[in-house]
């Protein structure tokens, strides 16, 4: 097919020219050969008039034009692929699909099951990966590269649909035999602790501890940082440290561990779980149908803890 003189199965490799920044693995992500691919390099630096990539040193960098055309030729794709390529209808028990779904550890200990769960009772043969939750996920959600991201409400896109899907508190955990495993866990207590925190890698953004300051106009003696919410309850034991964590989490390892579970001494808000899904597969029924099993294994998670 071709639009004004460009064969549009040149898009396609085009995105993966732009995204790889390298013939071989463009070549590679399109099974196409290397000649082949520099071939279609060629018919594109020819139909617009630019070099798109250009070496240096050892890599392959974007010509300005080629910035300008990135997410405009991406967003083509997500558009094309969420309106000709999905199935006008969504079979679960029949399905070969894979689900691909951005979440944290935390999700995948607390929520994950309950997902696998309701799948198995309604016979689902489709595949989910979940994938680890990486810097500015919204970006892989904007490329189509993931199906749906669940959340901190916080972190969602302002461009596509999402939806709260349940709340969180949270607790702090301690090590029983410690210092703070007896009596109240004060503000003052709380204050003067190390604190074990999670910090994911290459993530930028207000945390914790940032909000915390602004707050109450102090800073946590951070003494330890995990790349995962999950191991934070048992990086207290044998210490007198303290790990905030949601309290699902915490209340899932509690019977596992030494530790002692307190109420924050100071008002930490809720936190709105959300899914969010790109808005130009709001109608795929494959994601309609993923988006109600979502909102049930919500209902079985709270059940489970009644």
């Amino acid at each position: 097919m071709r639009h004004n003189r460009l064969d549009l199965n040149l898009l396609v490799a085009l995105d993966a020219l732009l995204t790889e920044r390298s013939i071989t693995k463009a070549a590679d992500r399109l099974h196409l050969s290397q000649s082949a691919t520099s071939n279609a390099l060629a018919r594109l630096r020819e139909y617009f008039d630019d070099e798109l990539l250009v070496q240096v040193g050892r890599r392959m960098e974007l010509t300005p034009r080629a910035e300008g055309l990135q997410e405009s030729v991406r967003d083509i794709l997500v558009r094309v692929d969420s309106t000709v390529a999905v199935q006008p209808e969504f079979e679960p028990a029949k399905s070969d699909r894979t689900f691909r779904l951005f979440v944290s550890d935390y999700t995948l200990m607390v929520f994950a099951p309950h997902i696998l769960a309701l799948a198995r009772e309604a016979r689902c043969t489709a595949t989910f990966d979940f994938l680890p939750q990486v810097s500015n996920p919204q970006r892989s959600l904007e490329r189509g590269e993931v199906d749906l991201m669940i959340i901190p409400r916080g972190f969602v896109s302002p461009d596509h649909p999402e939806e709260v899907l349940y709340e969180e508190k949270f607790l702090c955990a301690v090590w029983r035999d410690g210092a703070l495993g007896r009596g109240e866990l004060s503000f003052e207590r709380y204050r003067d602790a190390g604190h074990v925190v999670m910090q994911p890698p290459g993530q930028a953004g207000e945390s914790f501890e940032a909000w915390f300051a602004r707050r109450f106009g102090l800073t946590r003696r951070v003494v330890a940082i995990s790349h995962g919410f999950a191991a934070l309850p048992a990086m207290v034991v044998g210490t007198d440290h303290v790990a905030t964590v949601h309290a699902r989490l915490a209340l899932k390892l509690q019977p596992a561990l030494p530790i002692v579970l307190h109420e924050p001494p100071l008002p930490i808000n809720v936190m709105e779980q959300s899914m969010q899904w790109h808005k130009y597969k709001t109608q795929d029924p494959g994601l309609v149908w993923l988006r109600g099993l979502l909102r049930r294994a919500v209902q079985r998670m709270d059940a489970s803890l009644a």
